[in-house]
């Protein structure tokens, strides 16, 4: 693959917003089938500044436009593709006001995936399993214009107790205010 020709596929991707990728998005947009000729044509844009490996397998294309507040719920959405994931615990009580304290580098995400917690240069993303069925996942949550989906402050809050996470810092007052 050639340098300019993969600038011009990847600012393609970012006009449409897109600059997160896996290893198998690049090869179906790259067009490559030998996994060797891929992994040397990914460490050559990483090496010319193009792509930032965010962790084994994820890049974000660095010249990235699209890019904004969204970018590690947007690497989230990557890491877990096909599971339901959600923005829920202390970042959704935070964003709701329901919290005193705001997580700055920090994203919690309930997933039907596994537990995990992946440190990228944007911030730490931490994945906590859930056994929620899909339905109650999508009943407890809404599209916010955000990558991921968003509990309700109801739902945070009965996460954050599931979980057995510390809850002396939420403001009880706050979870029942419109």
């Amino acid at each position: 693959m050639k340098k300019a020709e993969a600038i011009k596929k990847l600012l393609d991707y970012d006009k449409r917003g897109r600059y997160v990728y896996t290893n198998s998005d690049l090869a179906k947009i790259f067009y490559q089938d030998n996994e060797r000729t891929l992994r040397a044509g990914i460490k050559r844009l990483i090496d010319d500044g193009l792509l930032t490996r965010i962790i084994n397998g994820v890049y974000l294309y660095s010249l990235a436009q699209s890019k904004g507040s969204d970018t590690l719920e947007q690497i989230a959405k990557t890491i877990r593709r096909g599971e339901y994931n959600y923005v829920s615990l202390e970042s959704a009580l935070s964003d709701f006001g329901a919290i005193s304290q705001i997580p700055i580098d920090r994203l919690t995400v309930m997933t039907t995936g596994r537990s995990a917690e992946y440190k990228t240069p944007f911030g730490t993303i931490e994945f906590t399993h859930t056994k929620r069925a899909p339905m109650d996942i999508l009943a407890n949550t809404s599209q916010v214009g955000r990558p991921l989906r968003l509990a309700s402050k109801q739902a945070a809050y009965r996460d954050l107790k599931r979980v057995g996470r510390n809850t002396h810092l939420v403001s009880e007052g706050a979870l029942y205010e419109n």
